[in-house]
């Protein structure tokens, strides 16, 4: 049954009932506004609020509920507003940031001016959407702030640069840097993701050090950074900033425990100069900054027209790459490795060379790293050893059939775990894996990969053997090498050039000798290319093979079958007349190519 309001109660009702039926409304509808879940709020002319709700006064911070307690930071800014908004007379919404020493607080609020009993009074209604709003601002900052270092994303600095492009007015110069942090993939490969990640934020904090407010530093990906200074006054300013954060990033860092070295290689444009638009500019600083990668590293440089033509002729190899893959204009050349002290041929080691548009054979260094570069270094690696199945009868009449075959492995092929398990396969199928060794830099087993624990046991069970290549450079260390399980190990030729004449290189070496020969690894020294190296390494070490210039360049297959014959004769050669005798026919019967 309902309740009828109290001027409709009978005539005959006494006054007391009357009032008393009133009394018993007001108090029900003061009780349903206390518990409103909105915040309520009304306000004379004076500023002074008649009402203030449970909501409202929790939201405004109000202690204790009551209007007449203190004010609190939150019930000062809705009276100076209110003040505004009676004084104006219109309705109004708007946010308002409550914080007052606590959590951020955000409350939409409704306002109407409304006139009762004579009286202009401000009814304010709000909600809290500070959950929403953190949503929202979670979601900004996805968009438009890198997660890892907080910095802004590509996005947010090219809206920036646009911002200064579409500017009316003088033209004021500003500086695009494109900046790479120098070899971050064997950082993370040895130090693991998780210091990689911290290196990243850390660099960042180096990099952002000393900018101007008007000044912008954007992570765009990985270990790329880009940096946006302006106003600047010339070329001059610019390479003074840039050379003095290079000497921040170099300094070491220490993480979790770790010192790390790191570098970046830095290229600069400069608007108007450069290029007026920002996708032009950006691809300049690129350009200028792949030019140091190109050329040491570690360094900067400022976009230069010349730059231009060289990352276009870079664009015609990569072409003309991508075109010899596609119509596998490859072939192998295959320089043996001989035992010293019996003359006799131990391995080959299978290269792979180009032959380009105009049938010129091109070295390894030509495309190697652009292949690799690329993500072509696979297909290339299959084309090798489609060479290798297709001229093994070959092989095996020159060098004999129990002379095993190397084939370069890249250390990105090494960490794919992906690619090396399919090139075990196609090992396999050729039915002669145990005729392979497999060459990889020492980085593949130092860096914290799958390789050791996973990759290698797969080739073990093949009988594929293992090769380390260059050993001397990059992560090398006799304590590392204590931890690798391979069955040879190839010095790097830096190490072999002059040694009768290089006292440090002969103590570096003997140690090396010792500890292979204690793990059971054969050693060969690589880029032997005189008599006085040969005879050192034949006097003063244990060492058994050698690989270089001064027994064999390497031949091709069209060479191989005219070699069989003159090979005997070179050992005879090298036998009787070590020096000349080695050389010239060696010159002769394997076609002498660098």
């Amino acid at each position: 049954m309902q309740s009828r309001p109290a001027h409709d109660l009978p005539i005959a009702a006494s006054h007391d009932e009357r009032e008393h039926a009133a009394e018993t409304e007001l108090n029900i509808l003061r009780d349903v506004l206390r518990m409103l879940p909105a915040g309520v709020t009304i306000q004379d002319e004076h500023g002074e609020f008649l009402l203030v709700n449970d909501a409202a006064a929790a939201q405004l911070r109000i202690a204790g509920g009551e209007a007449t307690a203190p004010p609190s930071q939150g019930l000062n800014q809705r009276r100076e507003a209110g003040l505004e908004l009676l004084r104006g007379g219109r309705p109004a919404i708007a946010e308002e940031h409550i914080t007052d020493g606590r959590a951020k607080q955000v409350l939409l609020t409704s306002h109407r001016v409304v006139r009762i009993a004579d009286r202009n009074l401000l009814l304010s209604a709000s909600t809290d959407i500070s959950e929403q709003k953190a949503f929202e601002d979670q979601l900004f900052r996805s968009a438009y702030y890198d997660e890892l270092t907080d910095l802004p994303t590509r996005r947010v600095i090219e809206h920036r640069a646009a911002s200064l492009l579409n500017r009316d007015g003088a033209e004021e110069k500003f500086a695009l840097a494109f900046l790479d942090i120098d070899n971050f993939k064997h950082i993370n490969d040895y130090y693991g993701h998780g210091i990689g990640d911290a290196l990243l934020v850390e660099v960042a904090k180096r990099l952002g050090r000393d900018l101007r407010e008007t000044d912008m530093l954007s992570r765009i990906s990985g270990d790329e950074f880009l940096l946006l200074l302006s106003p600047i006054q010339d070329e001059h300013e610019v390479a003074e900033y840039i050379r003095s954060t290079l000497e921040r990033v170099t300094a070491p860092f220490f993480i979790d425990g770790s010192e790390i070295f790191a570098s970046t290689s830095i290229g600069v444009s400069l608007y108007p100069d450069h290029g007026r638009s920002y996708g032009v500019l950006c691809q300049n600083a690129d350009i200028a900054m792949y030019r140091v990668k190109s050329s040491g590293k570690g360094a900067v440089a400022f976009f230069s027209a010349s730059m231009e033509r060289e990352a276009q002729a870079r664009i015609k190899v990569e072409q003309s790459l991508r075109h010899a893959i596609l119509e596998k204009r490859f072939c192998c050349a295959f320089q043996a490795k001989f035992d010293i002290r019996t003359k006799a041929v131990k391995g080959i080691e299978a290269l792979v060379r180009l032959r380009d548009d105009e049938g010129v054979i091109q070295a390894p260094g030509t495309f190697i790293n652009l292949a690799v570069e690329l993500g072509l270094i696979d297909e290339l690696t299959f084309l090798v050893l489609a060479e290798i199945v297709k001229s093994i009868d070959l092989i095996n009449e020159t060098f004999g059939p129990e002379t095993t075959i190397s084939i370069n492995i890249a250390a990105k092929q090494a960490g794919n775990a992906e690619f090396m398990r399919s090139f075990a396969r196609a090992l396999e199928r050729t039915g002669f894996p145990r005729r392979f060794m497999i060459e990889v830099t020492e980085d593949a087993f130092v860096a914290k990969t799958h390789f050791q624990t996973e990759i290698l046991p797969i080739f073990r069970q093949l009988g594929v053997g293992i090769s380390i290549d260059d050993f001397g450079i990059g992560y090398s260390s006799l304590s590392a090498l204590a931890d690798i399980t391979a069955d040879e190990i190839k010095i790097d030729r830096s190490f072999i050039t002059d040694i009768h004449k290089r006292p440090r290189s002969q103590g570096i070496l003997r140690a090396i000798e010792s500890l292979s020969e204690a793990l059971g690894m054969n050693v060969i020294a690589e880029g032997v290319e005189s008599f006085e190296e040969l005879a050192y390494l034949q006097a003063a070490t244990k060492i058994r093979c050698a690989q270089g210039f001064y027994f064999a360049p390497p031949i091709f297959l069209e060479e191989l079958r005219p070699a069989t014959q003159l090979a005997s004769e070179a050992r005879a050669s090298m036998a009787s007349r070590p020096q000349e005798a080695t050389r010239a026919s060696y010159s002769r019967g394997y076609g002498y190519r660098r």
